[in-house]
């Protein structure tokens, strides 16, 4: 793992916490990395994805909180330096990206433009 891998996606120790259970749950059995990316789609263009896979040729591994993290490179330039956060309060619950790469993003910061 070089350091350009390692500073793609920083996650803060509540998401770490959250993804934790996840990845200990069913859903991600038999899946042994967190995939974090973006697709097209959404109010701003892209939307951002967290799920369970495998590792492919293109993606980066890290590990971070001790969770095995795989990004694809291509995602990697809207990626760098986001902080994936995990919310539990009142007026938001679930995970949060904050992204330096967005232009835009739409009013539940679930989709972004770059």
């Amino acid at each position: 793992m070089n350091v350009a891998e390692k500073e793609v996606i920083n996650i803060t120790e509540r998401a770490a916490l959250q993804l934790k259970k996840l990845l200990n749950g069913p859903e991600a059995e038999g899946k042994p990395f967190v995939r974090i990316g973006i697709k097209g789609g959404g109010c701003s263009g892209m939307s951002y994805i967290i799920e369970f896979g495998e590792k492919q040729e293109m993606d980066l591994e890290t590990r971070i909180h001790e969770i095995p993290i795989i990004v694809d490179k291509r995602h990697a330039l809207y990626l760098q330096g986001t902080v994936l956060d995990f919310k539990d309060g009142l007026d938001a619950r679930g995970f949060v990206f904050e992204n330096p790469q967005a232009t835009s993003t739409c009013g539940c910061g679930a989709s972004f433009s770059a």
